[in-house]
C-alpha cells in the first residue's frame, strides 16, 4: 500500500512541478473557484492526519491544519509531498488505529470506528485519485492539457478496465 500511495504523491508533484504559482492558485471557475492547490493541500493533509495520528492510535481528518502554505506555494507543498514519502519509504508495520469523526453537519455526532494503518492509506489514495480528477478540470480550464498524464485521476480499477476492453 505503501508503494503506490508514494507512485501516487510522486505522479501529483511531478504535475505541480511544472506548474508557474498562478497556474497553481488560480480559482477555478469550473470548481466553484477552488484551485489545484487548495485540492493538493486537501490530498496532502488527509496523509499528515494519518501519520500525526501514529502516537494516539487515533486518525481524526476533521482536525486537518488546513495550511494555506501548501495551498499558495507549490514549491512548498513538493516539500510536504516529499516529507510524506520520506515517512511511507520507512518500515512501518500495520497496525489497529480509531477513525474518529463527525460524519455529518450537526456538532456532537462524533463517533469512532477501528480501522488500521494500511487501511487509512487506501483511503487517502483512494481520496486522493478523487481529487486528481477535480485537479485535472482545473488544468483543462488552464489548457494544460498537456502536462497531464492519460491515467491522472484514474482509480486503478478504471485504468486496468480500459485496458481490457482495449484488448
Amino acid at each position: 500500500m505503501k508503494t503506490y500511495c508514494k507512485q501516487n504523491l510522486e505522479e501529483i508533484k511531478n504535475l505541480v512541478a511544472q506548474l508557474s504559482n498562478e497556474q497553481y492558485t488560480y480559482a477555478s471557475k469550473l470548481l466553484s473557484e477552488a484551485t489545484i492547490g487548495q485540492h493538493v493541500r486537501h490530498i496532502l493533509e488527509f496523509y499528515q492526519s494519518v501519520f500525526n495520528g501514529l502516537d494516539s492510535k487515533i486518525v481524526n481528518y476533521d482536525h486537518r491544519k488546513r495550511n494555506l502554505s501548501i495551498e499558495t506555494d507549490k514549491d512548498f507543498a513538493i516539500q510536504i509531498m516529499d516529507s510524506i514519502n520520506t515517512r511511507l519509504a520507512l518500515e512501518i508495520a500495520d497496525e489497529p488505529l480509531v477513525l474518529e469523526g463527525n460524519f455529518c453537519a450537526e456538532e456532537g455526532n462524533q463517533i469512532q470506528i477501528k480501522t488500521t494503518l494500511f487501511r487509512e492509506l487506501a483511503y487517502c489514495l483512494e481520496h486522493s485519485i478523487h481529487h486528481q480528477a477535480l485537479i485535472k478540470v482545473g488544468l483543462l480550464e488552464l489548457n494544460c492539457a498537456s502536462i497531464i498524464d492519460e491515467t491522472f485521476g484514474l482509480a486503478p480499477a478504471t485504468i486496468r478496465y480500459k485496458k481490457e476492453c482495449a484488448q
